[in-house]
């Protein structure tokens, strides 16, 4: 591990830059990270930002489609299991 001369930040030896403030070798060690003015909030709705960054889609589709799937495979193991009974 090495250690950031701007930041005091650890990062694994050979990385380019400072995965911490965004400073290198060539540029002189910026002050500046790539991270700053980014704000993304601890509380992030999936949901909401799906349907701002694609408009158009949702997840509620690939949920009811994996609900579907589970009931038919549960439907299918019980019919087998009462067949078997029967049988």
């Amino acid at each position: 591990m090495e250690t950031c001369p701007l930041c005091g930040g650890e990062f694994k030896k050979g990385l380019r830059a400072c995965p911490h403030c965004g400073s290198d070798e060539n540029t002189g060690w910026s002050d500046k990270t790539y991270l700053d003015g980014i704000d993304l909030g601890d509380d992030v709705d999936y949901d909401e930002l799906v349907k701002d960054e694609f408009p158009g889609r949702s997840t509620a589709p690939a949920k009811l489609r994996w609900t579907t799937i589970a009931g038919i495979v549960v439907l299918f193991f019980f019919l087998a299991a009462l067949l078997k009974i029967f049988l």
